[in-house]
């Protein structure tokens, strides 16, 4: 579970998050929706730890990350996995050396440890052995995502983020990404987070929905209830896809 407690951000005197109090569940899947410039990133972000807040608190679980020394939140970062908007995988790397970088990095396994883990995690997000050897720009964009999924669990995360997992990829794909980051969700018991735009994200894994406005927090509830629930704002959001319009 990820609190956060009355979180404020500003940039050049310019307040982006106002106030925002919001809870995490862990096993589900987190679903941050709004448009862009809404603040949705500058939350993540601040989440993590890539950007300082100017008040409030963030608990992982009981921790108060906030408050921690520069040696406790690395120690905590160990405990998380991102997903980047692009990818950002190593160019100069293979896909097994993608995924067992950090291993490298972190942990005190073996070569053959750290091959046997590399070799589970690409399996879990079914990439095919005949690709491990491959370099990213070898391989499409919907494998980059996946192999992107792979190292982000190899240190076994308790804590899941995922900015734009679905950015530049068809919907079909797009839902193949949408459906193995909501099983991995619940077979490891992760809290993830996930920011997005994508409605058809939102209908499909949305199991809670959080909606930010202009640096609050508008809305919350479930897929369920979204299309139903009675804020204008949050409607115009919803609806601005035709495809939606059906469900008014």
């Amino acid at each position: 579970m990820i609190r956060v407690e009355n979180l404020y951000k500003s940039f050049d005197n310019k307040t982006v998050l106002k106030n925002i109090s919001v809870e995490f569940e862990r096993g589900k899947t987190n679903l941050v929706i709004g448009r862009s410039g809404s603040g949705k990133t500058v939350l993540l972000k601040s989440i993590v730890g890539l950007f300082e807040v100017d008040r409030g608190n963030i608990y992982y679980d009981q921790r108060n990350f906030v408050k921690m020394k520069p040696k406790e939140r690395k120690n905590l970062r160990k405990e998380m996995g991102m997903v980047f908007q692009g990818g950002a995988l190593f160019d100069s790397l293979t896909v097994e050396q993608n995924v067992g970088f950090q291993l490298k990095l972190f942990t005190n396994k073996t070569k053959q440890e750290i091959a046997e883990r590399v070799s589970f995690c690409l399996d879990r997000v079914k990439i095919n052995k005949e690709f491990f050897k491959s370099f990213s720009s070898e391989i499409s964009g919907g494998m980059q995502k996946r192999v992107a999924i792979a190292r982000a669990i190899v240190l076994e995360p308790r804590y899941l983020f995922c900015d734009e997992p679905n950015s530049g990829l068809d919907p079909e794909t797009s839902l193949v990404i949408d459906n193995l980051i909501h099983e991995i969700t619940l077979d490891l018991n992760m809290t993830t987070i996930i920011n997005t735009h994508d409605m058809n994200s939102v209908m499909s894994i949305g199991e809670k929905v959080f909606f930010i406005r202009d640096g609050k927090l508008q809305w919350e509830g479930t897929k369920d209830e979204i299309m139903k629930a009675d804020d204008k704002h949050l409607q115009n959001f919803v609806f601005a896809n035709n495809m939606y319009k059906k469900y008014r």
